[in-house]
């Protein structure tokens, strides 16, 4: 604080000084002119921070309300406020940016399925193996006829025409084989 009718402190000029000491005392009128004043500068500088303007109007919100709550730290360099509001914005903005970037890992978390854990491989192998060895014991008490189509075509990877060479019968046997021992799995083995 100056005496009266000394000269005002080297880094302020009165308007400026004034409006701090008004600030720092809580006067809001104060606060909305200093937010006039300054308000488009930040802005200016919150959308060169950002590259957009609906994050600059965002930002700007944000600085003053801030710069409000902070208040007691307001600095006056060069006889202005405004390169503490510019502080202000860039740990704002960092501050935004880091939040954002916590926000995006931990959706990504949310999103990626977990590793599948080793014994719920080992329970899909076990309960495969089980299963197969159901199908296999069902295709073993197949009537002959049946069962070799099956095992050729299905268990084998030969085609109906390989089978049916194989076999001595037509195509069209082997695919009704087929068909009928498909039936009779479905009705011994069901599905789950």
């Amino acid at each position: 604080m100056s005496e009266p009718g000394a000269p005002p402190a080297a880094d302020t000029t009165p308007a400026e000084a004034e409006l701090r000491d008004a600030i720092l005392a809580g006067d809001r009128a104060a606060f909305t002119e200093l937010y006039e004043q300054h308000a488009e500068k930040v802005w200016n500088y919150a959308y060169r921070l950002t590259g957009s303007w609906s994050q600059a109007d965002d930002l700007l919100s944000v600085v003053f309300l801030t710069a409000w709550r902070r208040r007691r730290d307001l600095r006056l360099v060069g006889g202005s406020a405004l390169p503490w509001l510019y502080v202000v914005t860039g740990n704002v903005c960092r501050r935004e940016r880091r939040g954002m970037a916590r926000f995006l890992k931990a959706r990504l978390r949310l999103l990626t399925p977990a590793a599948p854990d080793h014994a719920d491989r080992v329970v899909e192998r076990d309960a495969a193996a089980a299963r197969l060895a159901q199908v296999l014991a069902a295709v073993d008490r197949l009537p002959r006829a049946l069962r070799e189509a099956v095992q050729l075509c299905l268990l084998g990877g030969a085609s109906a025409e390989d089978a049916a060479q194989i076999l001595g019968i037509t195509v069209h046997s082997v695919q009704s084989r087929l068909s009928r021992a498909r039936a009779r799995l479905h009705q011994s083995v069901p599905e789950e």
